[in-house]
Order: structure tokens, then sequence, then C-alpha cells
């Protein structure tokens, strides 16, 4: 049996998830599950700051293209080819050729910058600093830092916790300088 490779596909922009909805119907439908097994749309979560309150907001990585994991199989890419909204696989040279599909590494990347949240933690940030809090369970509390760990992006903050000084643990995302 051939082996599952990742290849993109290319949508009209703006269909991506109705694209992958569609595809996702038509593999069921007509057993294919077996040779199309996973329709990804890229995307991000990014936190984008508008008068004043930040908006958490998820971003397309590459708007007119989904990753589809699937056996290129004749049967399979004819399937993928004709769902509607399709345009066509990306390393395909078109005339019934082929398209190369991703290089696992590339595959790799990209899901695992889809899984973090990406926003510009502060770095800068050093121990005494007093922050706020911006989001999580301790969102609108203030504090200082007791320490950081800039390798996992987390910091210790004292915040007053029901009149005591009390150490809480938040990414480096969820605070910013006062």
């Amino acid at each position: 049996m051939e082996e599952k490779k990742w290849y993109v596909v290319n949508t009209y922009s703006g269909h991506e998830n109705k694209v992958k909805e569609k595809l996702e119907m038509r593999a069921s439908s007509m057993n294919m599950e077996d040779k199309i097994c996973r329709v990804i749309v890229p995307e991000e979560t990014v936190v984008e700051e508008k008068d004043g309150v930040k908006k958490e907001k998820i971003k397309k990585l590459f708007p007119g293209y989904i990753l589809v994991e699937m056996v290129m199989t004749d049967e399979a890419w004819f399937v993928v080819r004709n769902t509607p909204g399709v345009t066509g696989f990306i390393g395909s040279s078109g005339k019934g050729a082929k398209p190369t599909p991703l290089q696992p590494y590339e595959v790799d990347n990209l899901l695992k910058n889809m899984v973090v949240t990406k926003v510009k933690e502060n770095l800068s940030l050093v121990e005494g600093d007093k922050v706020n809090i911006i989001s999580g369970p301790f969102a609108g509390m203030n504090g200082s830092i007791e320490n950081i760990n800039k390798e996992d992006k987390i910091a210790n903050i004292l915040v007053d916790l029901f009149g005591q000084e009390t150490s809480v643990e938040v990414e480096l995302n969820q605070i910013e300088k006062i």
C-alpha cells in the first residue's frame, strides 16, 4: 500500500473552510477515508489591538490553500480535483501530472505553528517589573515578576489574592509591562 503524504490544494480564496467540509463529505460518501485522510486549513490565532482592546482573531496562514493528507491514487486525485471550490494542486505541471508532496519537515513546521498561538512575547521583561495580566484566569490583575523562564516562555507573578501576596504562573504572552 502506498503511504500517506501531504499535498497543497489551491481553492478559491475565502472558501477554504467550505472546500474542507465538502472534501471531507465527499471522501466519506465515496468511501475514500482510507485514501483522503486529513484536510487542514492552515490558520493561526493572532492578538490584535484596536482602540486599546485586545482581540484574538483567527487568521489564515495561506489564503486560498488547504493541506490534504492523502494516498495519491488516481481515484483519490480525481475526488480532490473535482471537489467544488478546488482549482488544482500545487506542484503539478498540469496535463494530468500528479503533484509533488510536501516534505515531512515542511508539514511539521506548519502544524507546529498552527498549534502555537502566535503572539509577540515581551522577552525584555525582567524580574521585579510591574506587569498587568491581560489574558487567562488571572486577567485584569497586576503584580510584579518574581522570576522568568524565557526558554519555556512563562513567568511567576506575585499578585494580591484575597489580601495575600501569591505567586501565579502565566505565559509571557499573557502579560504586559505597566
